[in-house]
């Protein structure tokens, strides 16, 4: 079973450097433009979805991060955490 069909729920199994090396393998696939349309269909699908997943894993990092800064420093603003 490649990564591009392993099922959804799986995703949430995923480390964030998992899920992100897998959604670069499906973006260079994309691009190349040589999957027939149907696995571009459902590999764009699984990519949106390990999309999602990195996007959450990060922004419970930045939360983590934030509660660290907050608790070390006091009344610490909120933006000195931001990894914007």
């Amino acid at each position: 079973m490649t990564d591009a069909t392993i099922p959804s729920a799986d995703i949430s199994a995923l480390s964030f450097e998992e899920a992100l090396a897998q959604l670069e393998r499906i973006v260079a696939e994309l691009e190349s433009g040589q999957a027939p349309l149907e696995r571009s269909i459902d590999i764009y699908e699984r990519g949106a979805a390990l999309k999602a997943h990195c996007e959450k894993k990060l922004e419970a990092a930045r939360l983590k991060v934030e509660k660290i800064v907050l608790g070390q420093g006091g009344a610490v603003s909120a933006e000195a955490a931001e990894f914007n």
